[in-house]
């Protein structure tokens, strides 16, 4: 007997029972995002290898220890994205959007892939919509985007997440910043963990974002970049806070909070809930001014963040269950073969009467006691059945299969006013 074959580990299927959520959630996002005039962008899985190199940066986990890149047939070393920003920043430089349009909004959604340890709330291949503005350089474009964030939570039904937000200043200020922080870092060497080691000399401001309760106490007496910000950089992150407190959106200043990219300047921000365990954050990003210049294009201020599909699902069934979804509205069911060809062309007349509704034919024949009770898993809540006596006499039988109602048989040619007293969408 051959070995069952799997999904591979930390690479999970969706399966009909729970894809209607994930339908819905995108629907969602998608009608909140049209609402502030964002565009979608189709984005590859695979690109070059450099993109991710050159944009994310080579001393992060990512490039370091998750990315899955391999070498193809023609020797070309690619890259399944581990994220979507510089997929995105390398087609709008490819397509030369911004020549066209200097300002841009635009949204993607899709798989990304990172080979980390599998636990709840991350896989392998996770899934994220990921939203990026470009030629925006004012505070105004930063508050938007937490509004945008904000209202989608309400259009969701969610609460309880909380914004926790931050300013990593500007290049030479981070620069000023990262030589302070290496020193007072060297100065406690013996107490830092193997990743602060690593981090130390690669990018000392990771050190900050360490999860490992031993590192907390050093951390916290770490210098704080706020400390070497310059009078600009102090007024854009001080306008954004105050356009938040004007619009009424609570948030928290948090000074450790530096994302795990090295593009990110300037605003940054993360949206947490406290009801997923360890894995929180269900929405982060920030602004990447010097990312589009980076990768080859000329000198844009741009801004964005990702959300985490997976981890949101979770969070709404958490809030406000995990309801099952029906297959269908009506159900046709013909025993024979005839009743079987006057059930699918009696389904194609309720599709066009209701195409709103979903129709399922009950296929594949069998006793009417069979069908019947296939036609009860499909979660429908009328049956139309079609046996010898109904098709001899041109009438349909309507069998109510949930809540109230007696089963009546009605003329075909009254079928639609009858069900028109009653619709089920």
């Amino acid at each position: 007997m051959k070995e069952q074959l799997r999904a591979i580990r930390g690479m999970n299927d969706i399966l009909p029972t729970t894809s209607h959520r994930w339908q819905a959630l995108e629907a969602t996002v998608a009608k909140v995002l049209a609402a502030y005039g964002y565009s979608q962008i189709r984005l590859p899985i695979v690109e070059q290898t450099a993109v991710f190199e050159r944009s994310i940066g080579d001393t992060t986990d990512i490039v370091q220890k998750e990315m899955y890149t391999f070498a193809d047939r023609n020797g070309d070393h690619l890259t399944l994205r581990p994220e979507g920003t510089a997929g995105c920043v390398r087609a709008v430089l490819e397509h030369g959007l911004l020549n066209v349009q200097p300002q841009l909004r635009l949204w993607y959604i899709g798989p990304m892939f990172r080979h980390e340890r599998p636990q709840k709330g991350r896989y392998r291949q996770f899934h994220q919509i990921g939203v990026e503005t470009y030629g925006m350089q004012g505070p105004d474009i930063d508050a938007e985007l937490l509004l945008l964030t904000a209202r989608l939570w309400q259009a969701l039904g969610l609460s309880g997440l909380r914004l926790e937000l931050n300013t990593l200043g500007l290049a030479h200020e981070r620069e000023q910043y990262r030589a302070a922080l290496t020193a007072y870092f060297e100065s406690h060497r013996d107490a830092l963990d193997e990743d602060s080691l690593l981090r130390l000399a690669r990018n000392p401001l990771r050190i900050l974002d360490s999860k490992n309760p031993a590192m907390q106490a050093i951390v916290a007496n770490a210098p704080r970049l706020t400390e070497f910000l310059e009078e600009e950089s102090r007024t854009h992150f001080a306008t954004v806070c105050a356009t938040l407190d004007a619009a009424g959106i609570a948030y928290v200043v948090n000074p450790l909070l530096v994302r795990g990219l090295d593009y990110y300047s300037r605003t940054v921000f993360e949206w947490i809930t406290t009801e997923l365990g360890a894995q929180g954050t269900v929405c982060a990003g920030g602004r990447y001014d010097a990312l589009v210049e980076l990768m080859g294009g000329k000198p844009t201020p741009a801004i964005g963040f990702a959300m985490g599909l997976e981890r949101l699902l979770e969070l709404l069934a958490a809030q406000t269950g995990s309801e099952t979804n029906p297959e269908a509205d009506y159900c046709v069911v013909g025993a024979g073969e005839a009743e079987s060809q006057a059930a699918l062309l009696l389904a194609e007349t309720l599709r066009d009467a209701y195409p709103e509704s979903r129709v399922t034919c009950i296929c594949g024949g069998g006793s009417m006691k069979s069908q019947m009770k296939r036609a009860d898993r499909t979660g429908a809540q009328i049956a139309l059945i079609l046996g010898s006596e109904e098709l001899a006499s041109d009438t349909i039988t309507l069998k109510p299969l949930r809540g109230q109602g007696e089963q009546q048989r009605v003329a075909r040619a009254a079928l639609l006013a009858t069900l028109s007293t009653a619709p089920v969408n």
